[in-house]
Formats: C-alpha cells, sequence, structure tokens
C-alpha cells in the first residue's frame, strides 16, 4: 500500500571558505531542510543561500538549532543552563526567521542538532524551557524530533505539533537511542542498505536494531545527514527506492 513520508536532512553547514556536503544537490532530493543556524556550523550567507535553495526547490524550511560548539560540531555535551538553552535556541531560530523572510519563504519547524538533540529527548527541564520558548516565539511552529521522548512530551505541554523522525544513516540501539558515533555500525554508507531501511520505515514503521532486535519508530520524517560521506548518493538511491514503491514524499509540515 502507497503512503506518504517526508525527507529531511541537515544542510546549510558551510561556513566561511569550509564547505560540508553538497546542498545543491540534496535540496533537489529531499521535502524538507534542516538548515544550520550559526552555532555549531552555518553563517549568515549560508543561511540566507540555504533559505533561497528552499524556495527555489519548494522545500519546506526547518531551523537546526545546536549548542555553540563549532570545533566539535555541536556533538559535545555542554553543561549549558535550560535556561540559556532555551534563550540560544529562540536567538537561534529568530535568525533563520530572518534569512528566511528575505529569501520570500519561512521557518516551518525546529529540529536540534547532534548533543542538543539527545539531550533534550532525555532532560525534561531542558525539554520544556525550550518548547515554551519556542511556543512563546511561534506557536505555529512544528517540533521534529526523536519518538517517545522528554522533548514529544514538552511540546505537548507547550501546545506545540510534533512530528517523529527516523534515521536511514545511523545505526539504532535496541533501546532506540543511535548507536554512538565512535562505534562500528553507527553510520549507514551503503545506498542499497539505506533505501532499504527508508522503506521498511515506511512500509512497517520500524526496524532491526543492532543486535537484531525489532524497534517500532512510527517516523512522520525520515532523515539523512549532509555531512555524511555520500550523502548525494544515499538520498538518490533513497528517493529512487520510494518512488518505484509508489510512495509519495511530501513534507510533514
Amino acid at each position: 500500500m502507497p503512503h506518504a513520508i517526508d525527507l529531511n536532512a541537515d544542510l546549510g553547514e558551510s561556513y566561511g571558505a569550509w564547505r560540508m556536503g553538497d546542498d545543491e544537490a540534496m535540496f533537489a532530493l529531499v521535502s524538507s531542510a534542516n538548515v544550520a543556524c550559526g552555532f555549531h556550523a552555518g553563517d549568515p550567507l549560508t543561511m540566507l543561500r540555504s533559505a533561497r535553495l528552499s524556495a527555489e526547490h519548494d522545500v519546506v524550511l526547518g531551523a537546526h538549532p545546536g549548542y555553540r560548539d563549532r570545533a566539535g560540531f555541536g556533538r559535545r555535551e555542554l553543561a549549558v543552563s535550560a535556561a540559556e538553552l532555551a534563550a540560544e535556541v529562540a536567538y537561534q531560530v529568530g535568525a533563520l526567521v530572518a534569512m528566511a523572510r528575505s529569501a520570500g519563504t519561512r521557518v516551518r519547524y525546529v529540529k536540534a542538532h547532534g548533543a542538543l538533540y539527545h539531550r533534550l529527548g532525555a532532560d525534561a527541564s531542558a525539554a520544556s524551557a525550550v518548547a515554551d520558548a519556542l511556543a512563546g516565539f511561534d506557536e505555529g511552529l512544528v517540533v521534529l524530533g526523536a519518538p517517545g521522548g522528554e522533548l514529544e512530551r514538552a511540546a505537548a505541554s507547550a501546545g506545540l505539533r510534533y512530528a517523529r523522525e527516523a534515521f536511514i544513516d545511523r545505526g539504532y540501539l535496541a533501546d532506540g537511542t543511535l548507536v554512538p558515533r565512535h562505534e562500528p555500525g553507527a553510520v549507514v554508507h551503503d545506498p542499497v542498505a539505506a533505501a532499504d531501511r527508508a522503506l521498511e520505515l515506511v512500509e512497517t514503521g520500524g526496524l532491526a536494531a543492532d543486535d537484531g532486535a525489532r524497534i517500532e519508530l512510527a517516523p512522520d520524517s525520515l532523515c539523512l545527514h549532509g555531512d555524511t560521506p555520500g550523502s548525494v548518493d544515499l538520498a538518490r538511491a533513497v528517493r529512487a527506492a520510494l518512488d518505484a514503491a509508489g510512495h509519495a514524499v511530501r513534507p510533514f509540515a
């Protein structure tokens, strides 16, 4: 039976003369784009270019805030208070909103990046502070994140719509969390395997963890990382597989 699914990617992560990934190719393949907001990656010009690519390709634009950690690409846990996190997330979202308006589009959702993403799924205080800040900023924003964690509960309490995502290019543990990046099986590099995982997630709502256990995710969106080596090949394989199976790729927001 055909299904509809969103395909999102973390994009806009270049900075100055430093280039990360192939955004032009990826924007042509996804339906939603999580654009870095200048803290873990990205800069004002990259954000503006990303917003313009979003408008050009009719891709829904999302803010991708992270820890203030360029050196660690936002993938290191930082001891930042819940109140400061909430302010920093609102600050980053506001920056992308300004760029989006300049490009004739708008920010429709927010997805945290890296270590912040994982903290908000587990830290009820931080999740509540961030969700309340987003609701105060724009109650129409959708929050995109992992299924069943503290951020989903906080979004509901703040009156925000929550969308669940699953990762195509990351391995899962049996508890539904991701395999740490320093461990074998953390990142999927094979386009065929990525395509098979996408189809399994769309058609069954779950997939196998690293130990073979079945995990249920029921995703509204499937994620690819723009910084994964070969990300364009992965995205092309996934789109081709979804199209061939009759599944519609369209935004959740």
